[in-house]
């Protein structure tokens, strides 16, 4: 198998392939962007390119953007998105970052990155298989406490739709949004709402 065929069979497996995995795979980076010159690779992001004959999900952009920024974890609208528990449709992949991390310079890739430090970063966090990345993103609970704690850059609205959605679709209990107010210091917040519903 020559490495052109190596490299277009690991980013069909994958989905998305990063130079970077295909130097320890000692394939050089050139042969990736021969590929893209040839039309069977397509440049997602900086370092980043997707098979052309990929199985490609509508969480693409996810596994494209947890490549890009590997310690990033998918949250607020994206996660929304993610769970089908928002009438929003984001164009950007919101991630939360360390708080000490700097941003990506992103081009090609649209990237929404909010900043967090501590529990708030650590807490909440599951993984999942997209197209064989794993993919961190935060639980529905977690997702819904951290809207009203960024409510200013989403919206309020958006905040009590997801806790709407997430109690109605039992996707999580006032317990456990609760637990993660706590967490994230949201509990003067959160009190009234939880209390309208509970």
């Amino acid at each position: 198998m020559t490495k052109m065929q190596q490299v277009l069979e690991l980013a069909h497996n994958v989905g998305a392939i990063r130079a970077k995995d295909a130097e320890a795979k000692g394939i050089h980076r050139d042969y990736l962007k021969r590929l893209e010159q040839q039309g069977l690779l397509i440049r997602s992001a900086r370092g980043i390119y997707t098979s052309t004959l990929a199985e490609i999900t509508e969480s693409h952009s996810l596994v494209e953007a947890v490549k890009r920024v590997p310690h990033g974890v998918i949250c607020l609208l994206s996660a929304l998105s993610f769970y089908e528990l928002t009438t929003q449709a984001p164009f950007e992949v919101w991630l939360a970052i360390p708080q000490k991390a700097r941003a990506p310079k992103e081009d090609i890739l649209p990237l929404r990155i909010v900043y967090m430090s501590g529990k708030a970063l650590e807490s909440g966090i599951e993984e999942y298989e997209i197209e064989g990345v794993r993919v961190p993103v935060y639980c529905p609970a977690k997702t819904v406490v951290d809207c009203f704690k960024f409510r200013n850059k989403i919206g309020l609205d958006v905040a009590l739709e997801a806790l709407r959605e997430c109690l109605k679709e039992r996707r999580c209990t006032i317990d456990e949004i609760w637990h993660y107010a706590k967490i994230c210091r949201m509990q003067n917040v959160m009190r009234p709402y939880l209390e309208s519903l509970g």
